[in-house]
């Protein structure tokens, strides 16, 4: 595992933290996902009103846009604006597991 942006709080040992998203809105729901290799969805691109935050845990995921794709690496996290048309898919050969986060009035400033 690479470890990049990680630091070890004040009064910590053995322990390395990193921040990956600010005040990114209100915050609707949170999901666990493990993502089987070739899984992901929905099979359609599509939109919402709310945004997406994604946090890849392990393995890698590639969110698919209408004319680009963005890879999410492990101990990343990337916003997704529901507006745009999107899915959402494992890209390692192994379980992607991944947090996603539904926030409303989201700002870019969460992307880390």
């Amino acid at each position: 595992m690479k470890i990049t942006n990680f630091v070890t709080p004040p009064e910590h040992i053995n322990f390395l933290a990193k921040n990956l998203f600010g005040n990114c809105g209100e915050i609707i729901n949170g999901s666990i996902a493990y993502l089987e290799p070739n899984g992901g969805g929905p099979v359609q691109l599509h939109t919402h009103e709310h945004d997406h935050l994604f946090i890849v845990v392990r393995g890698e995921a590639k969110v698919l846009f209408e004319n680009s794709t963005h890879i999410i690496r492990e101990n990343e996290s990337f916003l997704v604006k529901g507006a745009l048309l999107h899915s959402v898919w494992n890209n390692a050969l192994e379980t992607t597991t991944m947090i996603g986060i539904s926030v409303k009035s989201s700002d870019d400033r969460c992307i880390k």
